[in-house]
C-alpha cells in the first residue's frame, strides 16, 4: 500500500512539472511538495520514524555535495560573466551562420564536459550562448544541444559524469578502458543530432544581442576580463585534479576555488569606486544566480531519494531482468528510464544489482551502463543533471524541450547505443 502511493506522489509531482506552464504553478514548488508529501508517507507508514529519519540525513548529504557545486560552479561562471570575461572567446568567433557555430558548440561543449564534468560545462556553455546569440530561439535550440553535448562528453571518461565516476570509484570500469570502449559511441551519439539540427538550421545568419547597459556604466579593462575568465576556469578544470589528489569531493574543490577567485577579486578592486566594486564582487554574484532552479533541483534530487530507500528502483531493474532478461535490452531501458527518474539512483541500485564476481570490471554491462545512464538522460530536460541546469538558467519549458529536442536526442542514443553493441563485438 505506501509502496503504491509513493510511486502515484512521484508520478503526479512529474506531471506537475512537466505541466508547469499550464497550471501556472512553479515547477520548483511541486518539486518540493512532490518531496515533502512522499518523505512524510514514508516516515509515517514505515512505522520506524527514526530510521527514515537517518535516511534521509544520509540523502541529504549526498544531496548537499550536488547542491553545494552547482552554486559555486554557478557563481564562477557569474563573476566571469561580470567582468566580461566571455569577450575572450566570443571576440574570437568569427563564424556569422547558425550552422557553424552550432558545430563548433557542440564540439567544444563535447570536448569540454570530458575535462570539467557535464553540469559545469553546460552552465559555461550556457551562459556563453547569453553572449552570442541575441533572439531567444536560437538561444533555446542551442541550449538543447548543449544539453546532449555535454552529457555525451561526460560519458566516456570517468569524471566527466557522476555515474560513470560512481562506476569508476567503484571498481566496476577503469579510466583509460572506458575513454577507449565508450569514446565512439559517444561521438556519435552527438554527431547525429548535430547534423539533424545544423541541416534545419541551413544558411540562418547569427543575431547578436544587444549591449548590456550595465557593462556600458562600468566597463571592465581587458586585464580584468582575462585575469577572471582564465582563473574562473583553471578553479573549474582542477577541480577533477583538487578530487584526485585529495580523494575530498568535488564540491570541496569548487568552493576552495570561489574563495581563491574571491580573494583575487578584492584585490584587484579594492582601489575602485564603491559602486563599480559593488557591481563586480562574488557577494553580488550570488545574488544574481538563479536560486530558483537550485531548489528545484534539491526537490528532486529528495522525491527520488525516498525511491532509492524504498528499494522500488530496486524492485524495477530486478523486474526487468525477469521480464526481458537480454543484457544489452536491459541496459538500454534503464537508460530511457534515467531521461524521466535521475541516473544515479538507477546506476547505484544497478552496481548493487549486478556483482563484480559476475560482471567483472570493463565488462560489457559497465561499459554499456555508462553510456547509456550518461546519454540516456538528455531525452527529457529534467532527465540528468546538466539539462536541470539549462532549464533554471535559460528557463525552457519542459513540453518546448520534448517537442524540439528530445526526438534528436533519442535518435542519438539509439545510433550511439548500436555503435557501441557493433564495436564490442568486433573487438571481442
Amino acid at each position: 500500500m505506501m509502496l503504491t502511493a509513493l510511486v502515484v506522489i512521484f508520478v503526479l509531482s512529474y506531471a506537475a512539472i512537466a505541466l508547469e506552464h499550464p497550471i501556472k504553478i512553479n515547477k520548483s514548488a511541486s518539486a518540493l511538495m512532490g518531496a515533502g508529501w512522499l518523505w512524510t508517507v514514508y516516515a509515517l507508514a514505515s512505522g520506524n520514524p527514526t530510521g527514515v529519519a537517518a535516511e534521509l540525513n544520509e540523502s541529504l548529504a549526498s544531496m548537499a555535495q550536488i547542491v553545494f557545486f552547482l552554486m559555486g560552479a554557478m557563481t564562477i561562471v557569474e563573476v566571469v560573466d561580470a567582468h566580461n570575461g566571455f569577450d575572450v572567446i566570443t571576440a574570437r568567433i568569427r563564424t556569422t551562420r547558425l550552422s557553424s557555430l552550432m558545430w563548433l558548440v557542440g564540439f567544444v561543449t563535447f570536448f569540454l564536459s570530458a575535462i570539467l564534468d557535464n553540469l559545469t560545462t553546460t552552465i559555461v556553455m550556457v551562459s556563453l550562448m547569453k553572449k552570442l546569440l541575441g533572439q531567444r530561439e536560437d538561444r533555446l535550440l542551442f541550449a538543447g544541444v548543449i544539453v546532449i553535448a555535454a552529457n555525451a562528453g561526460g560519458a566516456w571518461t570517468p569524471i566527466g559524469d557522476v555515474t560513470t565516476t560512481m562506476l569508476w570509484i567503484g571498481g566496476q570500469i577503469t579510466a583509460l578502458q572506458i575513454m577507449k570502449g565508450v569514446f565512439l559511441a559517444s561521438m556519435v551519439s552527438l554527431l547525429v543530432p548535430l547534423a539533424m539540427t545544423a541541416r534545419l538550421l541551413g544558411d540562418r545568419a547569427v543575431v547578436a544581442p544587444a549591449l548590456r547597459e550595465d557593462a556600458e556604466e562600468f566597463p571592465t579593462s581587458q586585464f580584468e576580463s582575462q585575469l577572471m575568465f582564465f582563473l574562473g576556469l583553471g578553479i573549474l578544470v582542477m577541480v577533477p585534479v583538487f578530487k584526485t589528489v585529495t580523494q575530498l569531493p568535488p564540491f570541496m574543490g569548487i568552493l576552495f576555488g570561489l574563495g581563491v577567485l574571491w580573494m583575487v577579486g578584492d584585490l584587484v578592486h579594492r582601489k575602485a569606486l564603491d559602486l563599480r566594486r559593488q557591481r563586480l564582487t562574488i557577494a553580488r554574484a550570488l545574488t544574481r544566480i538563479d536560486m530558483s532552479s537550485i531548489v528545484f533541483f534539491i526537490g528532486i534530487l529528495l522525491a527520488v531519494s525516498v525511491l532509492e530507500h524504498t528499494h522500488i528502483l530496486t524492485a524495477l531493474a530486478q523486474w526487468l531482468e525477469h521480464a526481458v532478461g537480454r543484457q544489452e535490452i536491459i541496459v538500454l531501458i534503464i537508460g530511457l528510464f534515467s531521461a524521466i527518474v535521475d541516473n544515479v539512483p538507477l546506476v547505484a541500485a544497478s552496481m548493487g544489482m549486478y556483482h563484480l564476481s559476475e560482471f567483472p570490471a570493463d565488462s560489457f554491462l559497465w561499459e554499456f551502463m555508462a553510456y547509456c545512464a550518461g546519454t540516456g538522460g538528455s531525452i527529457l530536460i529534467i532527465g540528468s543533471a546538466a539539462g536541470v541546469a539549462a532549464m533554471g538558467l535559460e528557463k525552457i519549458d519542459f513540453f518546448w524541450y520534448m517537442k524540439k529536442i528530445s526526438g534528436l536526442a533519442l535518435v542519438g542514443y539509439l545510433a550511439g547505443a548500436a555503435v557501441y553493441v557493433v564495436q564490442y563485438r568486433l573487438l571481442h
